[in-house]
């Protein structure tokens, strides 16, 4: 019943996402299907990279085992840039 991406058991025996985490992105991916999942602006999501995206932040919201955000990779990569120019 695991959702595919979503591993409960590594190979080290810690799981990396919660049960809860799995559920809610199982649900944010059915709202996608559905047409009813939207993003922060309130737009219609199309992407199963965003809905995942918002599934994971909702859990997170609840309290579920899930790993830290990682930071964007733009903001990395405009930093980087703006050393090059000067």
């Amino acid at each position: 019943m695991a959702q595919a991406g979503v591993p409960f058991a590594s190979a080290a025996g810690m799981a990396k996402y919660g049960r809860k985490a799995s559920k809610s992105v199982e649900s944010a991916l059915r709202r996608r299907k559905r047409g009813s999942l939207k993003s922060g602006s309130g737009r219609t999501v199309k992407s199963r990279k965003q809905a995942i995206a918002i599934g994971l932040s909702e859990a997170r919201e609840k309290g579920a085992k899930v790993p830290r955000k990682r930071k964007s990779a733009s903001r990395k990569g405009s930093s980087k840039k703006a050393a090059k120019k000067r």
